[in-house]
């Protein structure tokens, strides 16, 4: 996917790069499905769009068992309980929106360069939770470099194709030890007889 970026001759694909541009069934689906995840989180953070939420921040108390000022000991960690304003959740909401737009938008037009952005965008903002929009946008890049190389994107096609290629590898390889091997062993031409026909000096020419 990133070959256009090195130098030198391209390396031929298996497929045509609009093949391994776009996305196939499955993956346009499991697109679809990640942009209406994102559209759940939205809706889920939207209450605290209207009102006040208090968060519980946490810390590691000291080698002494203490926390500091502000916060208190509970079950080995040191909590505090935090008002947040409307506000303070109004960036991520906007985020996980407009990106969960994206990822559909880019879905549907079969773009996997977009989709795979959108989900490590979401998958860096959202801490723990978007691990999974990490796993996906990885699992999108695995599947376009497996296109490009064997023309199979899925992990047992790909496999038999890199076993295939292997294998027409090796035997290309010894067949161009055999040919040289043949050429080494083979016999010289012999150098041309000689002539055994006489031909006579000539004379000197005569002084007058």
């Amino acid at each position: 996917m990133f070959a256009r970026l090195r130098p030198g001759p391209k390396k031929p694909t298996a497929v045509p790069r609009e093949v391994v541009m776009g996305l196939d069934r499955i993956e346009r689906i499991i697109s679809l499905v990640a942009a209406g995840f994102a559209f759940v989180l939205a809706a889920l953070s939207s209450p605290r769009l209207f009102k006040n939420t208090i968060i519980t921040v946490t810390s590691n108390p000291s080698k002494t068992k203490t926390c500091t000022k502000g916060y208190h000991l509970a079950h080995g960690l040191c909590e505090k309980f935090v008002t947040t304003h409307p506000s303070y959740w109004l960036p991520q909401f906007l985020l996980i929106l407009v990106v969960g737009i994206g990822i559909a938008a880019f879905a549907y037009y079969r773009r996997r360069v977009g989709v795979i952005v959108g989900g490590l965008l979401l998958g860096l903002a959202l801490g723990r939770v978007g691990l999974i929009y990490l796993i996906f946008g990885g699992w999108l890049i695995i599947r376009a470099f497996r296109l490009r190389r064997y023309g199979d994107a899925t992990f047992a096609g790909s496999g038999q194709r890199a076993r295939e290629m292997s294998k027409a590898k090796k035997e290309n390889r010894r067949a161009g030890v055999t040919d040289k091997t043949d050429k080494k062993v083979a016999p010289l031409p012999k150098p041309p007889a000689e002539s055994k026909r006489y031909t006579p000096k000539r004379p000197p020419p005569k002084k007058r």
